[in-house]
């Protein structure tokens, strides 16, 4: 039907000109104006017929059938557009729109741009994709398909059997382990002046200057192992590891190494049994560690060997209960200098023995205050001592905290007070809380009371003269917590939680890799000891986390599915978010915080925790959930419906869930072909699998680990190795999809060897991925000429399936209308290289329908150089050449390649791919120009959507003492010598230690003057932190819109037109009119900032949250600030023996 461009003549029509701008500008006035102003235009519409350009603003279109239905109501209605346009006509008339009428582009010449535009680039992708083809060949096949639903509890749940039977093979190796090496401690007699050489893994195969192997350090074959992060390793034999503080020859460490050598047959044993074990070991109460299979130690860049076994997180966990804990520092005048630095890191040395079953929750912020301690007045113990007890008892009385152990540290260089009354009223006879006491410095007057405290409260003395000390002597606390399980031989399986052991292995390049831990104590079975309650050690077993998931096959959980593991504490044991490192400079490194990210900050849509509640209280259930998923590097947000299916793992505390989401998340594609058939087209030479998938177990026999997933396939189809265990479902798909897809190999053959250079110039690379992994691809330029190398490749997992998620351009097209396309550019910052992006990567997904299930069988697309994309966008936008102007008096209609006009290509998400400046390239549109699209926002044609970062890492300014005091005062330093004389002299004679003089507080400014050059050097460092940002997101229902900005002294006109059959819009300004009044509209992330309760009290399952010290008069009372939120999980920590 012929349309009436709905065109007011300004010349003839001036008052309806005027109600225009005055609707625009003043809408909140003028709403009921709206209802009357389509008749005016009818009006003009009617009169002139087809209307000139000249002098005219596009407000529209209609056709004539609405015409003559609405203009039997203009005669009724015009005067009131009368009276309306006198009263605001004045004001109204004031507003010059920026853009002269007579040139105005208008919204039909803006939607005819977009028209062209969008077509041919909807040939050229369609035609080097090869979309249709494939949506047809599938289309062809749809009558032998079928489309199963899949049932998420029934999944949830055989997935748990499977990761409980796998865990248990890992448990039962461990306990292999301790009765070996209890058996051997009961037949092994000691021998104080044993000589026994074994394996020093720091010393093995080193030679001296003879050429002959040095002491402990003999041959010992290392060979690669993929198995092992193709680290050098010995599978045959076990080594020793121990710490730089601890002598290699002690006699205690002879004779643990020595009964340990029992363990080497049972190591091999284990993993010949289980090839799936990964690092077995024993870490011995008395500092050595044993280690299979053997390694070279390496020592760090100082040339120590800082790793010691029994601070680890698994050592710690297996030797003790969970506890409760208050420390209590003496901060009296006499605890200064270097006692007072004594006292501090004995503090953090403790905080660094708790876990995550003594619910300590902030350690790092507890640490900073520590730092703060200063020593003033006189102690008051006792005083502390009871607000202490009550804390304790009130916990234990509640029902609150570990359950297990109490026990209150005491950190003092003396006693002078009587407690005995304090005990009396508050410990004895029960005695439920221990009492541990340090002796800060070398002074021993006060040894007898510090001693008598602890021995009465079933505690332990100890006292700490040098820093070298603390290590040591701290541990000793631990030993007395585990006699009663010693005493009562509870051995007790503990699973730690995530975490990346880089200390162990950091020197090798060990990957950083996600693990748990499963572990328990051994303890020594002599009857002649066994009231004693000796702890020998602790010997566990590595879990990689990837091998769980490795249980819950990808490809049976859909596009965006997943799986997850908690702890009963509520902690993220592996999940697809979770992020747990950071770059600093040009290095990886682990967050602080990455082992105890919550459930709920990853699943934060979970505002009620019903799911985390559920979790981790080992419920098996359901639940939906609408969820914002950010992708993209949180550029980009998919809005999906999610159900969330969970259950616990028997024998663990570990939890799993299944997220799938709805619609064709829940379905699953199953074909049908003849092995024959889907063989001969698996091995075309465009075709690859997805080798994080697990289509065969490859990594069992030594002979199959260096196959790739194709390779293992194709092995096993052809019956060449029978013995290779294989996903047969999942096999069947790829043949079926190897099938189908098989035509695209010569289709975009041909294309290549039929591509014009003049029009097709761009066009670098097709390719296709199926949801069962399978990828296909072929190249339209030489190798050496494509754009992005690094696109489906390893080094950008972005782009390809892994085991956490489907390729994101077929992630972002399966939720497109199918049969369009999505384009995606890299955001500047993202770029390969770091220059502007070259590349625009565009994808469409392909559908079947069965039985009215639709699933999404593939994703196609193409990856084009954006030149070419700029090129066809130009010319579309360009005046034609034999456009005849005579008639418009000279005065052609504007177009993009005018000044006076900027045009912008912008996707769904507001970055921009074309503009005139190209530097603005992949910036996000908002940041370039905020006037229009805090309009645009207005509108509704975008909207802000608010996403949350509870992973964030945030920069903190580092501050550095000022050197401009000394540096204005030259004497300072000497009379802060002098201070130190007068104050620190005495104490230094009779101590005679020189650590006191360089840790003396007050030199430390001084030599402040000397470091103060070196300090100003450091950069912010970053700091985990929780951060909220928006993402910008196209509202497609609004096809089109354009309007007038009030900017002051002038209007800024713009029309923003979509792009049919793809995600990107057409958005055309001006250039003349300064909008500079309106600041640009941010994606930056804004660090959230919480006020918290101030309680004094320690915090519990329930109590309140702690953010401060409680002090008692002089003496500093710690209690441990406690979880940030309760934790209903912790009925489920190990058991208390004792």
């Amino acid at each position: 039907m012929p349309h009436c461009q709905l065109r007011i003549d300004l010349k003839r029509h001036p008052l309806s000109y005027a109600f225009f701008i005055a609707v625009e500008s003043y809408r909140a006035e003028a709403l009921c104006l709206l209802q009357i102003i389509p008749y005016v235009f009818i009006k003009a519409c009617v009169q002139e017929g087809s209307l000139s350009r000249l002098s005219s603003v596009e407000v529209g279109s209609c056709d004539y059938s609405t015409i003559a239905v609405l203009a039997s109501l203009l005669s009724s209605s015009l005067w009131l557009c009368y009276l309306w346009c006198n009263a605001l006509g004045n004001r109204a008339l004031r507003l010059k729109p920026a853009w002269d009428s007579k040139s105005s582009p208008g919204s039909c010449r803006v939607k005819s741009w977009a028209d062209a535009f969008g077509g041919e680039l909807y040939s050229i992708v369609t035609k080097y994709s090869g979309s249709l083809l494939l949506q047809k060949k599938y289309k062809d096949v749809e009558p032998t398909l079928k489309i199963k639903e899949v049932d998420g509890l029934e999944l949830v749940k055989k997935f748990s059997e499977q990761m409980e039977s796998m865990l248990r093979r890992k448990v039962e190796a461990v306990e292999r382990l301790v009765e070996a090496a209890e058996d051997a401690d009961l037949n092994h007699e000691y021998n104080s002046s044993l000589e026994f050489d074994y394996y020093n893994s720091l010393l093995i195969n080193e030679k001296d200057e003879n050429d002959n192997y040095v002491e402990l350090g003999d041959e010992f074959i290392l060979e690669p192992n993929e198995h092992f992060n193709n680290l050098l390793v010995n599978t045959t034999y076990s080594d020793i590891q121990l710490p730089t503080n601890v002598y290699n020859k002690d006699p205690a460490i002879l004779n643990g190494v020595y009964m340990s050598e029992a363990l080497n047959p049972v190591f091999v044993d284990n993993f010949e049994r289980d090839p799936t074990l990964t690092w077995q070991y024993f870490g011995s109460s008395t500092g050595f560690f044993r280690l299979y299979p053997g390694i070279k130690w390496l020592p760090d860049e100082n040339g120590v060997i800082s790793f010691d076994c029994r601070n680890r997180g698994w050592y710690i966990q297996a030797a003790t209960s969970p506890k409760d804990i208050v420390i209590i520092v003496d901060v009296s005048g006499s605890m200064k200098g270097l006692r007072m630095t004594i006292a501090k890191h004995t503090i953090v040395t403790i905080l660094d023995t708790l876990g995550e079953n003594d619910f300590v929750n902030i350690i790092a912020h507890f640490k900073q205050l520590v730092e703060e301690l200063q020593a003033k007045g006189v102690g008051t113990v006792n005083k502390a001592l009871t607000e202490s007890f009550k804390i304790l008892r009130e916990f234990r009385d509640a029902g609150q905290g570990g359950l297990c152990n109490q026990a209150i540290m005491l950190i003092t260089d003396g006693a002078v007070e009587d407690y005995e009354a304090v005990f009396e009223k508050y410990n004895w006879p029960d005695r439920k809380v221990r009492v541990f006491t340090y002796l800060i410095g070398r002074e021993v007057t006060f040894a007898p009371n510090v001693k008598w405290i602890a021995c009465n409260n079933k505690g332990y003395y100890t006292q700490i003269s040098t820093l070298a000390d603390v290590q040591e002597n701290v541990m000793e606390y631990l030993h007395v917590l585990s006699r009663p399980m010693v005493i009562n031989h509870d051995h007790d399986i503990i699973w730690t939680e995530a975490y990346m052991d880089s200390a162990l292995f950091a020197s090798q390049a060990q990957s950083l890799l996600l693990m748990t831990t499963v572990a328990m104590p051994v303890f020594s079975k002599k009857n002649e000891t066994r009231s004693h309650g000796i702890l020998l050690g602790v010997v566990g077993s590595d879990v990689p986390l990837r091998e769980l998931l490795k249980l819950a096959p990808r490809y049976k959980l859909g596009v965006h599915g997943y799986a997850f593991l908690n702890t009963n504490n509520g902690y993220i044991l592996s999940h697809p978010d979770l992020r747990p490192l950071y770059k600093e400079g040009k290095k990886l490194k682990p967050k602080p915080n990455y082992n105890s990210v919550d459930l709920s900050e990853v699943e934060w849509e979970d505002q009620d925790e019903i799911l985390r509640s559920a979790m981790i209280n080992g419920e098996t259930g359901y639940l939906s959930m609408d969820v914002k998923v950010p992708v993209d590097k949180g550029k980009r947000v998919l809005f999906l419906t999610n159900d969330y299916f969970f259950t616990d793992i028997t024998g663990t505390p570990f939890s799993l869930g299944v997220v799938l989401s709805r619609g064709h998340g829940e379905y699953i594609l199953l074909g049908n072909t003849s092995v024959e058939e889907g063989l001969h087209d698996l091995l075309q030479p465009d075709l690859s699998l997805a080798n994080e998938w697990i289509y065969c177990i490859t990594d069992i026999d030594p002979d199959h680990r260096k196959l790739s997933q194709l390779e293992a396939v194709i092995r096993f189809l052809t019956g060449e190795e029978p013995d290779l265990e294989c996903d047969e479902e999942l096999v069947q798909e790829v043949l079926f999809d190897a099938v189908v897809t098989a035509p695209m190999e010569a289709y975009w053959t041909t294309l290549a060897l039929n591509m014009s250079l003049d029009t097709e110039v761009g066009v670098e690379m097709a390719f296709l991925g199926t949801r069962a992994g399978l990828m296909r691809n072929a190249l339209y330029v030489g190798s050496e000429k494509i754009s992005n190398k690094k696109f489906l490749t390893q080094k950008d997992k972005e782009s390809i399936f892994t085991m956490d998620h489907f390729p994101l351009w077929y992630r972002r097209a399966a939720e497109h209308p199918p049969g369009s396309f999505i384009y995606s550019i890299v955001s500047e910052d993202d770029s390969e290289g770091g220059g502007l992006p070259k590349v625009v990567t565009v994808s469409t997904a392909v559908s079947v329908s069965v039985d009215g299930k639709m699933g999404i069988a593939a994703a196609v697309g193409v990856q084009i150089k954006l030149d070419l994309l700029q090129r066809k966008f130009w010319m579309a936008m360009q005046q034609p050449n034999d456009t005849d102007c005579r008639g418009l008096d000279g005065a052609c209609p504007l177009s993009c390649q005018d000044d006076i006009l900027n045009c912008f290509l912008i996707d769904n998400n507001g970055f921009i791919l074309v503009s005139k400046i190209p530097e603005e390239t992949g910036k996000f549109f908002g940041a370039v120009d905020g006037s229009v699209m805090t309009q645009l926002l207005n509108m509704g044609m975008f909207r802000r959507v608010t996403m949350y970062d509870y992973q964030a890492m945030c920069k903190v300014p580092y501050h550095h003492h000022s050197g401009a005091r000394p540096l204005l005062s030259p004497i300072y330093a000497f009379v802060a010598a002098v201070k130190w004389l007068i104050s620190d002299f005495l104490i230094f004679l009779l101590e005679f230690n020189m650590s006191s003089f360089w840790h003396s507080d007050n030199l430390a400014d001084a030599k402040a003057v000397f470091h103060h050059s070196h300090r100003h050097k450091k950069h912010d460092t970053l700091q985990p932190c929780d951060t909220e940002y928006p993402v910008f997101v196209y509202e497609p229902a609004i096809k089109e819109t354009n309007g007038l900005i009030d900017c002051g002294d002038c209007q800024k006109m713009f029309v923003a037109q979509q792009i049919v059959s793809s995600n990107l819009l057409l958005l055309v300004t001006d250039t003349v009119c300064d909008c500079s009044v309106f600041p640009p509209v941010p994606m930056d992330a804004k660090e959230v900032k919480y006020i918290l309760p101030c309680t004094a009290g320690m915090q519990g399952s329930t109590g309140p949250v702690i953010s401060a010290f409680a002090r008692v008069e002089n003496v500093l009372l710690l209690p441990l600030p406690w979880g940030w939120r309760a934790s209903p999980g912790l009925e489920k920590s190990p058991a208390c023996a004792g």
